[in-house]
């Protein structure tokens, strides 16, 4: 994450998540902070991260979560040259399964 988005309001927020325990929690939390378009765009773009580790197409993807090409894309960078917090979190989700 770039220096900019680290400032003491990211902070507080990524604090109030770590303190969420159950699904239900998330789920309450998130309909307050985000609107539905919100929440469903991250959702969407954690599942295009997924379909894309899982060696997915474009296509595929585009088809089954309705994601646009340049939203895939983005992902499909962020995964390549992000901070490796897609590929964190898909590993552990894995690993707990």
């Amino acid at each position: 994450m770039s220096k900019s988005v680290r400032t003491p309001s990211v902070d507080d927020l990524c604090d109030a998540i770590l303190s969420l325990k159950t699904r239900d929690e998330c789920y309450r939390f998130f309909e307050d902070v985000c609107t539905v378009n919100e929440l469903t765009s991250l959702s969407q773009r954690f599942a295009v991260a997924k379909m894309l580790t899982e060696k997915k197409t474009y296509l595929e993807i585009a088809q089954e979560t309705g994601a646009s090409t340049a939203t895939i894309s983005r992902v499909n960078r962020a995964l390549i040259y992000g901070s490796d917090g897609y590929t964190m979190v898909l590993d552990r989700l894995a690993e707990k399964n």
